[in-house]
C-alpha cells in the first residue's frame, strides 16, 4: 500500500461557525470548501499539503453526534491519502486488519474512502482516501 500523505485531520466540533471563525481569526487559515455528507457538515482548511477538516453533526444519526456525546469536541480521525484504495483494503485484509468499510464509499470532494476499525489501529479511527484524478 502506498500512502501518499496525511490528507486531513478531522475534528468533531459543537459549533461549525464558531470553530471556523477561530481558525480564520486566530490562525489565519482560509476555507477551501464546505459540503454535507451522511448528515455531517464539513469544512476543509488547507495547511500545506494537508487539510484540517471540521465536522459538525446535522442530525442525530450522524456519527459525529455520538462522538461528541461521548468525547466532546475533539480529534475525530486521521485520513491518509492512498494511491489505490481497493489494493490498500485488500492488503489490510490480508494482514488481518479489521475494516469498518469493506468496500470504498463516496467521501469528501468526490473521493473514495474507507474507515479502519479502531480495534486494529490502537483505538485511533483511521480513514483512507483515494482522491479523484482531477483533484487539486
Amino acid at each position: 500500500m502506498k500512502i501518499k500523505r496525511v490528507e486531513h485531520i478531522a475534528i468533531a466540533v459543537h459549533d461549525m461557525v464558531e470553530s471556523m471563525a477561530m481558525l480564520e481569526r486566530t490562525l489565519g487559515l482560509k476555507l477551501d470548501y464546505e459540503e454535507t455528507i451522511a448528515n455531517t457538515r464539513l469544512a476543509m482548511y488547507p495547511v500545506g499539503e494537508t487539510f484540517l477538516e471540521l465536522l459538525q453533526a446535522e442530525s442525530a444519526d450522524s456519527p459525529v453526534t455520538e462522538w461528541i456525546a461521548e468525547r466532546g469536541q475533539s480529534l475525530f480521525h486521521l485520513c491518509f491519502e492512498v494511491e489505490d484504495i481497493d489494493a490498500a483494503l485488500e492488503e489490510l485484509r490480508e494482514k488481518g486488519v479489521k475494516l469498518l468499510d469493506e468496500v470504498p464509499k463516496g467521501g469528501h470532494g468526490g473521493s473514495r474512502i474507507a474507515f479502519l476499525d479502531p480495534a486494529s489501529t490502537g483505538d485511533i479511527l483511521i480513514e483512507l482516501a483515494e482522491l479523484p484524478a482531477d483533484h487539486g
